[in-house]
């Protein structure tokens, strides 16, 4: 199973599913409505009754994935072994993945996160959170795997994210 959590988790399942990758489950979660109902990702789970996202604010994003536990328990149910995909530095991916982290830990599935980190001209308070947020989810993951999105564009010659992403993955084939 791949759980997008949050907009770039989200945008890495989206992207996944688009590609047509065959023989996984994907989930994508995420506060923000309005981002979740432009993903043809076929199992999505909002987290909280507003669908407003959380703001940038990880403390809201963990507390909502808190109140959805059973919820999370039941998406991950079946399966021995779980991708998880987050954008860190932001409120829900950051916040919320270390929770679904903790849930499939306890549920004794194979636990990977493969996450990114903000680019360098984003402002520093993102690139704090991002750490600490790094920091919470690999206390429950059983690998944690961590893309810096500046040397993304680095190696495939300053490209779009997407478009090197997408180039990431031919060559992994």
């Amino acid at each position: 199973m791949f759980f997008g959590v949050g907009g770039g988790g989200g945008n890495a399942v989206e992207y996944m599913v688009r590609q047509n990758v065959s023989g996984v489950t994907f989930v994508a979660t995420n506060t923000d409505a309005q981002a979740l109902e432009h993903l043809s990702v076929p199992n999505k789970f909002q987290f909280g009754g507003a669908g407003l996202g959380v703001g940038g604010r990880p403390a809201q994003g963990r507390e909502l994935a808190e109140q959805n536990e059973e919820e999370i328990r039941s998406l991950l149910s079946g399966y021995h072994m779980v991708f998880i995909t987050a954008g860190m530095g932001g409120g829900t991916g950051t916040g919320a993945a270390p929770v679904i982290a903790r849930i499939a830990k306890e549920m004794q599935l194979l636990t990977v996160a493969v996450v990114t980190t903000p680019f360098k001209f984003e402002n520093s308070k993102r690139t704090k959170i991002a750490k600490e947020g790094i920091a919470e989810l690999s206390q429950h993951v059983d690998s944690i795997i961590t893309v810096p999105n500046e040397k993304l564009r680095q190696v495939y010659n300053n490209i779009s994210i997407a478009d090197a992403f997408k180039k990431q993955m031919l060559r992994s084939k």
